[in-house]
């Protein structure tokens, strides 16, 4: 078969610079796993610098034109291609329980649910790297004080030590999107366990952030916190200005305060 189209509702845009495939598959420490996810590799072109490798790739694509392609051009090699919505599927159908790395050139369309995912897998996957739309990328290493930081930062930053590495420009992609891209690599913490509750954890970040304008005093009302508590000088902060450690001090001021993730939040997007 000749080339995959590329489908603008699957918000494809095909890389073909082989020096930036080949930088993106080196991205990778291969330290602690031998297992590689590749998301929504297209018509292979960093798929062929990751089977150079020595791991055992899988490759997912939510299109069956890029499968058939990948089948096509890659017959011989020993590794897995599946067709499934990363978002949907089931990983340990594919891993089990064993560790997994995650990388490829990500859809933009629904980059920041692929890591959201990631975080839910997170006890198995020890590193994620890869291509995001520039200012995704950016937001998701990005530090406290910055208008930029926000849910995506904390919960990502909360497990993972983030790493902006490069930018590309839209000139090698077919087609060229409307923006520049950019690579991050995130390594998961030696200790990644949270010192103090996780659901309530991601529920605080969530909350405090879908009205970030406003201090943590009245962003969190619907948390019943005790006139006591709000009297302490971190609730007079907006959320942009804590740190994903004073997140994880406010997470366990709240819990001491007797609140509980499963205290019922307003649940506005």
């Amino acid at each position: 078969m000749g080339n995959v189209r590329a489908k603008k509702h699957l918000g494809q845009h095909f890389l073909h610079d082989e020096r930036i495939a080949e930088k993106i598959g080196n991205t990778l420490s291969l330290e602690g796993y031998s297992k590689v996810l590749e998301i929504g590799p297209g018509m292979g072109v960093l798929t062929k610098y990751l089977l150079k490798k020595p791991i055992e790739l899988t490759a997912m694509d939510v299109d069956s034109e890029s499968i058939a392609y990948l089948q096509e051009h890659y017959p011989l090699e020993n590794f897995q291609i599946i067709e499934a919505d990363f978002l949907k599927h089931d990983l340990s159908k594919q891993f089990g329980e064993s560790p997994f790395a995650i990388t490829g050139n990500f859809p933009y369309n629904i980059s920041s649910q692929i890591v959201f995912k990631a975080l839910e897998w997170r006890y198995q996957i020890p590193e994620f790297t890869g291509m995001f739309q520039k200012e995704v990328a950016q937001r998701i290493c990005e530090k406290e004080g910055s208008k930029t930081y926000g849910i995506l930062s904390v919960l990502t930053q909360a497990f993972y030590e983030a790493e902006y590495l490069f930018t590309v420009k839209p000139g090698v992609f077919n087609p060229p999107p409307k923006v520049d891209s950019g690579v991050l690599r995130l390594k998961r913490k030696a200790d990644f366990s949270l010192p103090c509750s996780e659901s309530l954890f991601f529920k605080v970040v969530k909350t405090a952030f879908q009205q970030r304008r406003k201090t943590l005093r009245n962003s969190l009302k619907t948390f019943q916190i005790s006139e006591k508590l709000k009297e302490d000088t971190i609730f007079a902060q907006r959320p942009e200005q804590l740190s994903v450690g004073e997140f994880i001090t406010l997470t366990q001021k709240m819990e001491s305060d007797g609140i509980s993730s499963n205290d019922r939040v307003s649940r506005k997007n």
